[in-house]
């Protein structure tokens, strides 16, 4: 679990293609690696992945090929930086909000405009994942927690001042480029509830009667 306020911005060193799947080489900037150990968890540009070598100054993970599908590291090369997030611990302060890296789909970056000291986006979601996103609802963009300002169909504007554009790779985001969408999750919790609570009413009706029951004898 992470909580989508990025810690360092890292840099693509390797990356090497094994089929289907890929192996990542990354120098961590200013990130402290000095309590990560192998098999832990580190949000790399929003994708949970898992270190399975450590070094002094980065890490290397693997990349499953339907992480690949659902993501932009299929595309990305040997020099683009990735915002980095370690794995929350019981003591780590929530300060954006429940973040799972478990990335759902590709957002489009529409239109990028200063409003005074900030940054103005205006993002196209996969229409499949436009639903879960509400007027001041939270949502991870490359794995920064944001706020969502407006939403117009699938498309929302979000607002970025100028702190979280200057500690992300968001400061470098434009017209044309795509991002790493995670939806809220207790919007899908939310709705598989309610996708329950219908199913429920659809239900056919138990065939077990009290009359059947008390002539099989479980009633007297």
């Amino acid at each position: 679990m992470f909580t989508g306020i990025i810690e360092s911005v890292g840099t693509l060193r390797k990356i090497e293609r094994r089929g289907d799947d890929i192996r990542l080489t990354v120098a961590s900037g200013k990130l402290d690696l000095g309590d990560v150990r192998l098999g832990d968890s580190i949000a790399t540009n929003g994708v949970c992945l898992t270190v399975v070598e450590c070094m002094s100054d980065g890490y290397v993970a693997d990349i499953s090929a339907e992480t690949v599908s659902l993501t932009g590291f299929a595309h990305y090369q040997v020099g683009r930086k990735v915002n980095l997030e370690k794995a929350v611990t019981p003591t780590t302060r929530l300060g954006g909000h429940m973040v799972s890296g478990h990335v759902d789909g590709i957002a489009s970056v529409d239109d990028r405009q200063l409003r005074g000291k900030a940054i103005e986006f205006w993002l196209t979601a996969p229409a499949e994942l436009a639903r879960y996103i509400a007027h001041k609802g939270s949502i991870t963009i490359d794995g920064v927690s944001l706020t969502v300002n407006e939403v117009q169909d699938n498309r929302f504007r979000l607002t970025i001042v100028p702190h979280t554009a200057g500690e992300t790779t968001l400061v470098d985001m434009k017209a044309g480029d795509t991002v790493n969408l995670e939806v809220d999750l207790i919007a899908r919790h939310l709705e598989r509830l309610m996708s329950y609570a219908g199913d429920k009413a659809q239900t056919p009706e138990s065939n077990v009667t009290m009359d059947l029951l008390a002539r099989s004898g479980f009633l007297r």
